[in-house]
């Protein structure tokens, strides 16, 4: 049982704040579709929300949980309403606080936190939020996204982004030589008792001048095709999702030349029947981000779409599993770092003309 609920309108339609230089789409991209959001949930700019992941408890509810990295906590909402539930953590270094929490992922009934500024990953149990340990404190210097895939019962490979950077505001990108630490490996396991151990297997990244991670976040991978996409948000030089092999081994490929008119965010693989899908990719634009959607095997583009609110977006989360109030699954984005938005994938499918067997 959830405890703490708080009392939200999800239904709340914010007033969009562009940024002070807003980025415009590109005059030559592909018609970009609108897919209206089925709810935009209360705003809370003080959080300023980052990422989200979802967990769905055995009686069929679904959380949608999200980083709050200026209040240093999670935020747990209904997914299928979008009304704010509770609030887990706090401010600090101890076991269940945190310091600008970032990438989240969940896996079964265990939460992964990545601590940007206190350089771990913390995991917890599920849906009670107890701290079951952390890792990466040894190696990881300034860690943002996390992206996790099952490699045999109880054992996990894990891969968190690292965007350390120097100079005196830190946004200075680190000597060509040293972005081979961009993406960083951890075996974690848990075991029968269900306590956690974890090893670190070394980092990767590409080192030439030409396709260098400069700056990254968001990463997520598809096991079927031995394919990891990484997101580059250095727009100074070219902000796009480059392809790796989970070995580590950049493979030459990037999304097609320029996908994105903003940083390439979040990331997410929806995967269909038959082995088909699509990977979802934000381009951060304001006033409305755009969704665009690429083949999963071959990486062509495939459509893109907007909704009618949702802006300046950091992180999704692909919900493919039904809900009460998502039969075929949803995709939840941060709209403008104070709230959460959801899409009905039914919608996409229409009004993009996708495949049938993506809601089946």
């Amino acid at each position: 049982m959830l405890v703490g609920l708080i009392s939200a309108c999800s239904t709340t339609r914010p007033a969009i704040a562009p940024p002070q230089e807003p980025v415009a789409a590109p005059t030559a991209a592909p018609a970009v579709k609108t897919v209206f959001e089925r709810y935009v949930s209360a705003e809370s700019p003080q959080d300023e929300l980052d990422s989200l992941a979802t967990w769905t408890s055995e009686d069929g509810r679904t959380l949608l949980i999200a980083t709050a990295k200026s209040t240093h906590r999670l935020v747990v909402f209904d997914a299928d309403s979008g009304k704010r539930l509770r609030e887990v953590g706090g401010e600090g270094q101890a076991t269940g606080e945190f310091n600008r929490p970032n990438g989240i992922a969940v896996y079964g009934d265990y939460l992964f936190v990545v601590e940007r500024d206190n350089h771990r990953v913390q995991v917890f149990t599920l849906p009670d939020f107890k701290p079951l340990g952390s890792f990466g404190d040894k190696e990881l210097r300034s860690p943002y996204g996390i992206w996790l895939t099952e490699t045999e019962p109880g054992e996990l490979e894990v891969y968190v982004t690292d965007s350390f950077m120097y100079g005196k505001k830190f946004d200075e990108v680190p000597p060509l030589a040293e972005l081979d630490q961009r993406v960083r490996r951890y075996r974690v396991q848990f075991d029968q008792a269900g306590r956690l151990r974890s090893s670190y297997g070394g980092s990767f990244g590409d080192t030439s001048e030409a396709a260098g991670l400069r700056m990254v976040e968001s990463i997520a991978g598809d096991p079927g095709n031995d394919r990891l996409l990484v997101a580059d948000e250095d727009r100074r030089h070219e902000s796009t999702l480059r392809e790796y092999s989970f070995s580590g081994k950049y493979t030459g490929r990037s999304l097609p030349q320029d996908s994105f008119a903003a940083e390439a965010e979040g990331v997410a693989l929806w995967t269909c029947a038959n082995g088909g899908g699509y990977w979802i990719a934000v381009d951060q634009l304001a006033p409305l981000t755009v969704f665009h959607l690429f083949d999963r095997t071959t990486l062509a583009p495939v459509g893109s779409f907007e909704g009618e609110v949702t802006a300046h977006t950091d992180g999704v989360a692909l919900h493919a599993a039904s809900t009460a109030a998502f039969p075929d699954g949803a995709l939840f984005a941060v709209h403008d770092d104070k709230s959460v938005t959801a899409f009905d994938l039914s919608e996409v499918v229409r009004v993009l003309g996708l495949s049938a067997d993506c809601t089946r």
